[in-house]
C-alpha cells in the first residue's frame, strides 16, 4: 500500500485532538510514511541492484618463473681416497717398528725393519755366483776367439771351433742368469725395510717386534689411508638421478659446470662441515635390489676431521633457473594425493586446476605441470571460493596474511 504526501496535514490535525497523543504518535507515524514512500524495487544504499551479494574478495599471486634451489639430502659414508695394507714381502724376524701409531707418514718412509741377515747371505751368494759366471764367460770367449783364427789355417778342427763358440754363448747366458739372481737377492734384501707406499695416516701396528713376518703368507703389518682429500660415497635412486642429470645439463646452471657442482656435508652431531665438495664419480650400474646408484663426492680434509667409516648426510643443491612456484598454502590434495589449486580466470571467475607439485623450495611448491606464467592463483579466502563463482581478486600480501582483504573499488571509494 502506498500513501501520498498530501494526506500528511489531515493526519496531523487528527493527532492534535489530544496533545499527549500527538507527542506520542507523531514520530512513529512520520517514520512509517517515510518508509512506505520508498519503492520496493530499490536496494540498500551502495548495494548492488536487486540486493545481489558482492563478489567474494580473494588474495591472489601471479605466477612468475623464478630461480629456485632444490636441496636433496642423501645418506653417505666417508671413505679414504687411497687405502693400503702394508704386508711383509720378506721373511724374517721383525726387529724394529719405526713409526708412531696414528701419525702421518710420508711416501717411502721406513715403517718396519726385518732381520736382514739371511737375505744378506743370499745376496752375497748371488754376487759370488755372478763373479764366477763372468770369469767363466771370459775364458770361454777367449778360447772361441783363438779357435776362430786356428780353424782358418786348419790348426783345429771345425768341430772344436764350434764347441768353443757354443761354450762362449753358454757362459754369456750364465752371466745373465747370475745377474738376475743377484737382482732378486737385492730386492729381497731391500724388502727387509718396509716402507710406506704413499703419504697418509697410519693406524696401529698389527705385528710386534720379535714376531715372524712371512713373505709367503703376506703378513699384514699396518694400514695406511690417505685422508686429504677424502671421499663421501652416497646413494640416490635412479629416478632422482635422472632428474639430477637433466638439471646439470649444459646451460641449465649459469656459469657452473657439472664438475663444479658443490655439495654440503651434515655431520653426525648435526653440524655442517666447513668445506664444500664436488661430484667426481657415478657408478655405471644400478643396484638391482635397491634401485639406487652410487655417487661419490670429494672434500678437502686438511684438519683430518672426516675419518673413513663416518656416517654423514650429503646435501646436494640443484638450481632451477625458471621454475614455476606457488605458496604451499595455495595447494590442496585429495584423498588420492592429487594436488590442485584455485585460479582466477580472465572473467574473474574461480576455477580449480590439477597440478603436479614435485618438490619444495622454502615455503613454496615447485610445479612441474599444470600452471603457466601469468596465471592468478588464489592464496587467501579459499574457504569462500566456489567453482564458477565470481570473485574480486586483490594482490596477496605475504607479510600480512591475517589482515582483512581490501578491493581496489573499496580503496578508491571509501
Amino acid at each position: 500500500m502506498k500513501f501520498r504526501t498530501h494526506l500528511v496535514p489531515s493526519l496531523l490535525r487528527t493527532l492534535k485532538v489530544h496533545q499527549f497523543g500527538r507527542r506520542l504518535f507523531l514520530f512513529p507515524a512520520l517514520v512509517m510514511l517515510t518508509g512506505c514512500g520508498r519503492s520496493p524495487n530499490m536496494g540498500g544504499a551502495g548495494g548492488p541492484p536487486g540486493g545481489a551479494m558482492p563478489p567474494t574478495e580473494v588474495g591472489v599471486v601471479t605466477v612468475t618463473p623464478e630461480a629456485v634451489t632444490v636441496t636433496t639430502e642423501l645418506p653417505g659414508r666417508i671413505n679414504a681416497v687411497r687405502e693400503a695394507e702394508v704386508r711383509a714381502r720378506a721373511t724374517g724376524i721383525l726387529l724394529k717398528r719405526r713409526f708412531e701409531e696414528g701419525a702421518d707418514v710420508t711416501a717411502d718412509q721406513v715403517l718396519f725393519e726385518i732381520d736382514p741377515a739371511p737375505l744378506q747371505a743370499s745376496y752375497d751368494s748371488a754376487k759370488a755366483s755372478l763373479a764366477k759366471a763372468e770369469a767363466t764367460q771370459e775364458q770361454a770367449q777367449a778360447k772361441a776367439k783363438r779357435n776362430e783364427a786356428l780353424v782358418k789355417i786348419n790348426g783345429v778342427s771345425q768341430q772344436a771351433y764350434e764347441d768353443a763358440r757354443a761354450s762362449a754363448l753358454q757362459s754369456e747366458a750364465d752371466v745373465l742368469a747370475a745377474k738376475a739372481a743377484l737382482e732378486t737377492a737385492a730386492l729381497n734384501l731391500g724388502y727387509t725395510k718396509v716402507t710406506a707406499p704413499f703419504s697418509g695416516r697410519i693406524g696401529k701396528a698389527l705385528i710386534t717386534e720379535g714376531a715372524l713376518a712371512s713373505a709367503s703368507e703376506a703378513t699384514k703389518m699396518a694400514v695406511i689411508r690417505q685422508l686429504d682429500p677424502i671421499y663421501v660415497d652416497f646413494t640416490q635412486s635412479s629416478a632422482e638421478l635422472l632428474k639430477l642429470r637433466r638439471s646439470l645439463e649444459p646451460g641449465k646452471l649459469p656459469g657452473v659446470s657439472k664438475e663444479e657442482v658443490r655439495i654440503a656435508l651434515l655431520l653426525e652431531d648435526g653440524t655442517t662441515y666447513a668445506e664444500t665438495g664436488r661430484l667426481v664419480f657415478q657408478d655405471v650400474s644400478v643396484d638391482a635390489n635397491t634401485g639406487a646408484v652410487l655417487l661419490r663426492a670429494e672434500f678437502p680434509n686438511a684438519e683430518k676431521l672426516l675419518l673413513p667409516g663416518m656416517y654423514v648426510r650429503a646435501r646436494l643443491a640443484v638450481v632451477q633457473p625458471k621454475a614455476i612456484t606457488v605458496p604451499q598454502r595455495a595447494v590442496s590434495r585429495d584423498v588420492n594425493g592429487q594436488a590442485s589449486v584455485w585460479l582466477v580466470n580472465a572473467q574473474n571467475v574461480a576455477e580449480a586446476r590439477a597440478i603436479q607439485a614435485t618438490a619444495i623450495s622454502g615455503d613454496k611448491w615447485i610445479v612441474s605441470s599444470g600452471l603457466n606464467a601469468g596465471d592468478r592463483v588464489i592464496v587467501e579466502g579459499l574457504q569462500k571460493v566456489r567453482a564458477g563463482a565470481p570473485v574480486a581478486p586483490v594482490p596477496f600480501q605475504a607479510g600480512n596474511s591475517n589482515a582483512p582483504l581490501k578491493s581496489s573499488a573499496a580503496t578508491a571509494n571509501p
